[in-house]
C-alpha cells in the first residue's frame, strides 16, 4: 500500500478534505499554530451502505498517526498499525450485537482520556454509530463537549438524521459526506487490488450496486452469488399465497445460514479461548471450582454471540432485499424507458419480460414493498412478518 487512501473509491472531495485536516494535525502535533477550523476533534462520516465510511475513518485514522507529516503514507509504523487494527493509541469499536451499550462507551471514553503513547492521537472510531443506546450517546457527548487535548472521535453513520446521531452529538462534530461509487470506479479497485478480471469486475460492481464489500464477496465467492441467484428467482416463483408463504421462509433460512456461516468459527474459537482462560481441561479441586464459578461469564459470552448472530442475520437478510428491490428497480426503469443501465444485467431478460406484464404503477408498488419490508425490520418488526408480508403485495402487485 502506498497510499492509506487508495482503497476509498469515487471520493476525491472528502479525501482532500481529509489530507488537509491530518496535515494540519501533523503541525499540531509538532507545536506549529493552525487556522482554526483546520483540525478539529470529533468528524462524522456519512453516507449510503457501501460508500466506504468505516474505510474512510479507519484511512483518517492511519493519515493522524502517520509518521511522514500525516500525509498518510501507508508504509510507516503508524499507517501499518492502524490499518492493521494494532495501534496502541487507534481504538475501533464494532457494536457485537444491536446496539452500543453505555458501559462499553464510558470505559472507551476513560481510556481514551490518556495521552497518547504515542506522542501523536488518542483515536477513537466508531463504527456503526447509529446503533448507540441513548445512555452511551450521552457518555460519548460528554467527551466530545470537553475533549482531551489530543483524542479525535469518528462516527460512522448513515446519515445525521435524528434517528441515526442525535442532533446534539451532530452538532459538535464536522461532517464528511461521502457518496455511491460509481460502478466503474468500483470495477476499477477490484481488478487492481484484488486481481478481479476486468469483466467480471465490471458485473460484480453493477450487481452490487456501488458497494465496494458486496462487489468482491460477488467476484470471488461462489456461495454469495448462489444466494443472489436464488434472491433474484424470487419473483417468478411468486405463483399464489402457499408460494408466497414457501418464499419468505426460504428467504429467512437463507439469512440465517448465511449468518451462521460466518459467526460459526468466530464464536467456537471464543469460547474456546474463553474456557481456556478460566482452566478448563485443567486437573485438581482449584481447577473444578474455577470452572463451577465460570458459567456466569460463559453465559454472558453466549448472550453476546446471540445478540450478535441476530445482527448478522438481519444483516444478510437486507443485502438480499437490496438485491430484489434492485430487480423491481430494473423492471421499473425498463417500463419507463428511463435512460440509465439496469442494475442486474445477468437477468436483464426476466426484468424486461416482467416490465411487459406489469404497468409502471404494479413495478413500484412491488418496489415500495420491498423498501417498507426493509424499514419494518430496521423499526424492529420480526423479520418472518415481515417478509411474509412483502411476498403477499409483491404477489398481489
Amino acid at each position: 500500500m502506498s497510499d492509506v487512501f487508495a482503497d476509498l473509491v469515487g471520493q476525491d472531495e472528502p479525501v482532500a478534505t481529509l489530507r488537509q485536516a491530518a496535515a494540519a494535525a501533523a503541525r499540531v502535533v509538532a507545536g506549529e499554530q493552525v487556522a482554526a477550523g483546520a483540525m478539529t476533534h470529533a468528524w462524522i462520516f456519512t453516507g449510503p451502505p457501501g460508500s466506504g465510511r468505516s474505510v474512510a475513518a479507519r484511512a483518517f485514522a492511519a493519515a493522524l498517526e502517520c509518521e511522514r507529516d500525516g500525509v498518510g503514507c501507508g508504509e510507516c509504523h503508524g499507517c501499518h498499525t492502524t490499518i492493521g487494527r494494532t495501534h496502541a493509541d487507534v481504538r475501533f469499536v464494532v457494536p457485537e450485537g444491536l446496539s452500543i451499550g453505555v458501559n462499553e462507551m464510558r470505559a472507551l471514553v476513560l481510556r481514551a482520556a490518556s495521552a497518547p503513547s504515542g506522542g501523536r492521537w488518542q483515536v477513537v472510531v466508531i463504527e456503526d454509530a447509529d446503533r448507540l443506546t441513548e445512555q452511551a450517546g450521552n457518555a460519548l457527548l460528554k467527551a466530545i463537549e470537553e475533549p482531551p487535548p489530543r483524542t479525535v472521535f469518528l462516527l460512522c453513520t448513515p446519515s445525521t438524521h435524528p434517528d441515526d446521531i442525535s442532533v446534539t452529538i451532530r452538532s459538535r462534530c464536522r461532517v464528511v459526506t461521502l457518496r455511491q461509487p460509481p460502478a466503474d470506479a468500483v470495477a476499477e479497485v477490484l481488478a487492481r487490488r484484488d486481481g478481479v478480471a476486468p469483466d467480471v469486475a465490471a458485473w460484480a460492481a453493477a450487481a452490487a450496486q456501488g458497494h465496494v464489500g458486496r462487489a468482491k464477496r460477488l467476484a470471488r465467492d461462489a456461495d454469495a452469488r448462489g444466494r443472489r441467484e436464488a434472491v433474484l428467482s424470487v419473483p417468478r416463483r411468486l405463483t399464489g399465497v402457499g408460494a408466497c408463504f414457501e418464499a419468505a421462509s426460504a428467504l429467512i433460512k437463507a439469512a440465517e445460514a448465511e449468518a451462521a456461516e460466518q459467526l460459526v468459527e468466530t464464536d467456537a474459537a471464543e469460547r474456546s479461548a474463553l474456557e481456556q482462560a478460566l482452566g478448563a481441561g485443567g486437573t485438581g479441586r482449584g481447577a473444578a471450582g474455577a470452572m463451577r464459578g465460570a458459567a456466569g461469564q460463559l453465559k454472558d459470552l453466549e448472550r453476546r454471540q446471540k445478540s450478535r448472530a441476530t445482527r448478522s442475520k438481519r444483516d444478510a437478510l437486507d443485502r438480499a432485499l437490496v438485491d430484489l428491490a434492485g430487480f423491481y428497480r430494473d423492471v421499473l426503469i425498463t417500463n419507463l424507458r428511463a435512460p440509465v443501465g439496469v442494475v442486474h444485467t445477468d437477468v436483464a431478460a426476466q426484468s424486461e419480460a416482467a416490465a411487459g406484464k406489469w404497468s409502471p404503477e404494479s413495478a413500484l408498488r412491488r418496489l415500495e414493498a420491498v423498501l417498507a419490508c426493509r424499514q419494518a425490520i430496521d423499526e424492529n418488526v420480526k423479520p418472518e412478518i415481515a417478509v411474509e408480508a412483502m411476498m403477499l403485495n409483491l404477489w398481489r402487485g
